[in-house]
């Protein structure tokens, strides 16, 4: 095998996205094997822009055929982890977009079928993983040149979405289409960032508003706080009615500092002595002189970096390096099992508002079940009463 062939399931906005850069040869090691869609309509989408590319409108029929080595899904959310397995049982690797699913009791049995499935590659497109500045913040962070975390605090309210984007699709912003809102579908990328480079917290509190500054059921503003356990605690805010949004993450440790801004900036604050050290030999007298703006030189270094990656190019990164890891085992970027740790924190986060409570991780899965279920329950009788 030269070439993976892959198979795209769902020729929408993302999918489309994925075969065009596998057209454009955007990605030298994979090819388009199959498209498949229910919507017969982008059958001739299919036809006009790829007319040498078999067209299904049964995903098992296109896994069945022998025209694809593996799939991507590009398909509402709650089908990630049911697509993945269904793939994986033929022998057939498997790429789901994110998220990995709606809840983790749906995840966890995706990983467990995964796991007995070795000689496969399970990944999952988490293409900021592949960002080259969050890459280095994850080295830094690894490296131990700020120390131990204290403190997390990401702001990210980039996500202005209008009220026609919601009404486009009947499924969109639902319980039971998307099985939520910003948490599900804008913001598990940033999920997945901070577990991935400050680790998973033991403990979470939320204050998360449904249909705040929209008219959905789902959550359209987040505020959530994160307990490490070791002392460090963590907030994460999003929302998708900022139309003037802020995207800010700083992590704080003991040996200096990390502030992103806008996904394209880092600075770097490298402590010259641990904080600690300071506090126990400086006396008031050198205090002052940092309140007055002097000595800031002889405590910290500075390092300021600029990246700027084109659209595109970190999902085609995903993409050959899932293809490299079928062909020649060349390591993840994000492996499929991965995809759990956020839909773990979603999960928390939302839990945490509907008991109005501090919750542990890993949540209890089958209480979770049970409360999404009441909110598409009521969801349905919401829709019955109109």
């Amino acid at each position: 095998m030269k070439k993976v062939r892959l198979g795209i399931i769902g020729l929408g906005a993302q999918g489309g996205a994925y075969a065009g850069f596998i057209a454009e040869g955007k990605v030298p090691n994979m090819e388009i094997g199959a498209i498949c869609d229910i919507d017969s309509a982008k059958k001739d989408l299919a036809a006009e822009k790829y007319p040498s590319v078999p067209f299904y409108e049964d995903y098992i029929d296109m896994m069945e055929s022998g025209n694809v080595d593996a799939i991507i899904t590009c398909v509402p959310h709650y089908l990630h982890p049911e697509m993945g397995i269904q793939a994986l049982k033929r022998d057939i690797h498997a790429l789901l977009e994110k998220p990995a699913g709606v809840y983790t009791k749906q995840v966890k049995e995706l990983n467990d079928f995964a796991a007995t499935k070795p000689e496969l590659t399970f990944g999952i497109m988490f293409n900021q993983r592949a960002n080259e500045l969050y890459q280095k913040v994850k080295e830094i962070i690894d490296n131990d040149e700020i120390g131990s975390i204290r403190r997390t605090n990401w702001i990210i309210t980039t996500w202005w979405r209008p009220q026609g984007y919601y009404d486009q699709s009947a499924w969109r912003a639902t319980w039971e289409g998307e099985g939520g809102g910003v948490l599900v579908n804008q913001a598990p990328h940033q999920l997945d960032l901070m577990q991935w480079i400050a680790g998973m917290p033991k403990k979470v509190y939320s204050n998360v508003k449904y249909g705040y500054q929209r008219n959905i059921a789902v959550e359209d503003e987040v505020t959530a706080m994160f307990d490490y356990g070791n002392g460090a605690t963590g907030v994460f805010i999003t929302a998708t009615h900022d139309i003037m949004g802020t995207d800010r993450f700083e992590i704080h440790g003991d040996k200096g500092k990390i502030i992103v801004d806008d996904s394209k900036k880092v600075t770097i604050k490298r402590l010259k002595r641990p904080e600690a050290e300071m506090s126990a030999s400086m006396d008031m007298q050198d205090v002052m002189k940092i309140f007055m703006g002097g000595g800031a030189d002889d405590i910290y270094d500075e390092e300021v970096l600029e990246f700027k990656d084109e659209w595109g190019v970190q999902h085609t990164s995903v993409l050959k390096n899932f293809a490299d890891n079928v062909l020649d085992g060349t390591p993840l970027l994000a492996p499929g099992s991965d995809g759990i740790h956020g839909v773990a924190l979603a999960n928390a986060i939302h839990l945490s508002s509907w008991l109005g409570k501090e919750v542990e991780l890993p949540v209890d899965e089958n209480l979770y079940f049970a409360e999404l279920s009441k909110k598409i329950e009521e969801e349905k009788s919401l829709l019955i009463q109109k």
